[in-house]
């Protein structure tokens, strides 16, 4: 089965002051009268059943995450014990959607994006979902056509296209952190460069595999947390045994 995961932690500085450390972006009215969190709910709801999606946020805003989202059941929200980075993010949703469906496919998608063509996108989430269901091996990430050099957002290079489908399909070469003006103004003028903007498909066995291949330290914590749920002592394995921050792109090859 789909199973839709949105990424929504975050400690709302960037907003600030509309935003703030309980209601960070993701869960205010910036880009219409839905939340945002909402509206990227709402974009996935044709093609993904509720009991299907999930999200992984933060002890402090999980409460209004349920509110906000009434048709997710309660256990669909999963919460972080600590801030770490995307890896672990997607692990502790990984380990959850196998536990439930070992043949699940996820569709990654951070809270907090502004998409005003739903219909597009939900062709091109379609899209990668066959391609991963087709090959399950793979690894589908979106880039965004950059506009301008930005330096706040990190870039993906590609190399040669793979199909002649729409949306097109490339491989990717590496990635590229968040680079100076000068940088971003030279991925510009290439045309090989699309803003990376972090939404992922792919089998939930596939990213728990390669998290054990190259990241053992993490996914041995996320499999003692996985191997501890529902039982009495799982809040405590949570808090002790979250590994640190790790280096997500790795997984992919870069």
């Amino acid at each position: 089965m789909l199973h839709a995961v949105i990424m929504a932690g975050g400690s709302g500085t960037r907003f600030w002051p509309q935003s703030r450390r309980k209601t960070p972006k993701q869960l205010l009215s910036l880009a219409g009268r839905r939340t945002m969190i909402q509206q990227t709910l709402d974009r996935c709801a044709a093609w993904v059943a509720p009991e299907n999606a999930w999200v992984v946020t933060n002890a402090v805003q999980a409460a209004a995450v349920r509110e906000q989202l009434p048709s997710l059941p309660v256990s669909n929200v999963l919460v972080e014990p600590a801030a770490r980075n995307t890896a672990a993010c997607i692990g502790l949703a990984a380990f959850e959607i196998l536990r439930r469906d070992p043949d699940g496919v996820m569709f990654v998608m951070p809270a907090d994006h502004v998409i005003r063509t739903d219909e597009a996108f939900g062709r091109a989430a379609q899209r990668a979902v066959s391609i991963v269901q087709a090959s399950p091996d793979s690894l589908v990430l979106f880039g965004v056509v950059p506009t301008f050099p930005a330096t706040g957002y990190g870039y993906i290079e590609r190399e040669s296209r793979l199909d002649e489908a729409s949306p097109p399909l490339f491989r990717v070469k590496n990635f590229r952190e968040k680079p100076q003006q000068s940088v971003a103004e030279q991925y510009i003028r290439d045309g090989r460069y699309f803003w990376n903007c972090g939404i992922f498909c792919w089998k939930a066995a596939t990213i728990v595999q390669l998290l054990k291949q190259y990241e053992p330290e993490l996914h041995a914590g996320l499999q003692e947390i996985d191997g501890a749920s529902g039982s009495d002592d799982y809040q405590q394995v949570l808090e002790q045994k979250f590994p640190a921050q790790k280096h997500f792109h790795r997984l992919c090859g870069a």
